[in-house]
């Protein structure tokens, strides 16, 4: 395969995770924005990075960007170019909004502007490409499709499907960022290997209703992100999220920890109904309609 330009951007939403039941399935595009330029060079890799992550992120071919545009290129059969990056992160990093799985759709989407048949790493593809760095595609889903999406493994493990669904004109949604990071491992690190049947009915009840409500009837949100599979199991590793939560639900509003936490996400038709807690930044964002592209600058 060979290179039909050296020059391209990309965006790629921040995402929100299981939305209360639907773990490692539903997932929510946000309209806040990484943007990277990337060029392809014959040396090594170099990454600079403005906005969140600055000072902390890898500058070099450790970048999670790098790493995944590299493995695109290799899957379509481009030969091995190093990547100069200059990435504008809006996404928070560590705080349950997706930015790895944004990180990797973004080094896939490179390598579809980079080579010359862009079919050959189309959306279908940066998907399960994101879903295998991922481990599950939840996240996945909606960086590479955009809005709200469902999404599924196979029985067997081995591949993953996406769908979109739906979405009331009237659902917005507010953030609730706080001032410490958790990691994901940490997060799925609680989790029990085993939940008792009457909560698995519990959820596959909510996670249901949950289609529904975001789709057509808002008012059932509050009763449609109730959980039982991962939030109570998480409280532990992430007290004063937890605790935000149980306030904010117990006031009416759909509040659920944001994918593996710690931010909080409100599924609200008022947003300027959401309190802003002393010590986590509010923020009002909409839904994406799109997932990540990709533009040749040449």
């Amino acid at each position: 395969m060979r290179f039909a330009a050296d020059h391209v951007r990309v965006e790629v939403p921040a995402t929100s995770a299981n939305l209360g039941p639907g773990f490692d399935s539903l997932g929510l595009a946000l309209d806040l924005w990484d943007r990277v330029e990337a060029r392809a060079v014959s040396g090594p890799s170099r990454v600079s990075v403005v906005g969140e992550g600055a000072g902390e992120l890898p500058t070099d071919g450790r970048h999670l960007v790098v790493r995944a545009a590299q493995r695109a290129l290799e899957i379509a059969g481009a030969p091995p170019v190093g990547l100069e990056l200059s990435c504008v992160n809006a996404i928070p990093q560590s705080k349950g909004l997706g930015s790895s799985a944004s990180a990797v759709a973004a080094g896939a989407l490179i390598a579809r502007g980079l080579i010359a048949n862009p079919a050959v790493m189309n959306a279908g593809r940066v998907f399960r490409l994101t879903t295998d760095f991922e481990g599950h595609p939840d996240n996945a889903a909606p960086a590479v499709f955009g809005g709200a999406t469902v999404a599924w493994m196979s029985s067997d493990g081995s591949a993953a499907g996406a769908a979109r669904l739906a979405v009331h004109p009237d659902l917005r949604v507010v953030v609730l960022l706080p001032d410490f990071t958790l990691a994901t491992s940490v997060a799925r690190a609680a989790l029990p290997a085993r939940v008792p049947h009457r909560d698995a009915v519990f959820n596959a009840s909510r996670a249901a209703l949950l289609v529904h409500a975001i789709a057509s009837d808002p008012a059932l949100l509050l009763q449609a992100t109730e959980d039982r599979l991962h939030q109570p199991y998480r409280a532990e590793v992430m007290p004063r999220t937890a605790e935000l939560v149980a306030e904010l639900r117990a006031a009416g509003f759909a509040a659920v920890i944001s994918g593996a936490g710690p931010a909080v996400l409100v599924l609200t038709t008022d947003p300027a109904a959401v309190p802003e807690p002393a010590g986590w930044r509010w923020r009002a964002v909409g839904i994406a309609e799109r997932g990540g592209v990709v533009a040749r600058l040449d």
